[in-house]
């Protein structure tokens, strides 16, 4: 668990200063269009709380990033107990690797990182499809790479249970006109793939 934490930590950090530098600014930038849209549209609404820009959004950012960190962090090292075996730095890497298929590269093939004001599905659909696309890439993962004696029935299994999320497809878009630049979309998710990618090594 103190393994969990700390390498949590340390990762969090490092990819909170990462992100301030590359899809931060990216983020303000869509933020522009979003909020010019969300006025025409919605101009006698009352905003709810956010935090001020400056010290205060960098603050609560980074902690909700380290706190995330944490999280995943420790959900990695309870898959690796599971199995039972020794770990070192090339095993970690790999490892690594593979939680950022789990978690990201895999998801983002049906649902990319979009920047604030991207037309999207609905909230519910998206969480559960993400939920499946990540326990199916897991699940197909160890059964073609990590099972003990991988059989050749393992193996169609493993690549059934990859391809099936998106075989069902990811939710479709609920509607919404798109107010920010295809080349800002484009840039905030290479962006969040690449510094992501970073953060699971």
């Amino acid at each position: 668990m103190m393994v969990a934490l700390l390498s949590g930590l340390l990762a969090g950090v490092f990819l909170s200063a990462l992100q301030h530098f590359t899809v931060v600014p990216l983020i303000e930038k869509a933020e522009i269009y979003e909020n010019a849209a969300h006025k025409e549209a919605h101009a006698a609404e009352p905003e709810g709380w956010h935090p001020a820009e400056g010290w205060q959004r960098i603050a609560w950012t980074a902690i909700a990033t380290v706190l995330s960190s944490i999280g995943f962090a420790a959900v990695l090292f309870g898959f690796i107990a599971l199995t039972g075996r020794s770990i070192n730095a090339a095993g970690g890497l790999l490892w690594g690797l593979a939680a950022f298929v789990c978690f990201v590269l895999a998801p983002a093939l049906g649902l990319p990182p979009q920047p604030p004001g991207v037309a999207l599905a609905g909230l519910p659909d998206r969480q559960i499809w993400w939920f499946a696309a990540v326990v199916a890439t897991a699940l197909g993962l160890w059964l073609l790479l990590a099972a003990r004696r991988p059989t050749w029935l393992n193996r169609i299994a493993g690549v059934i249970c990859l391809a099936l999320p998106h075989l069902i497809g990811a939710p479709a878009i609920a509607g919404g006109e798109q107010t920010i630049p295809e080349t800002l979309i484009r840039q905030f998710t290479v962006s969040d793939l690449l510094t992501t990618a970073l953060f699971w090594i």
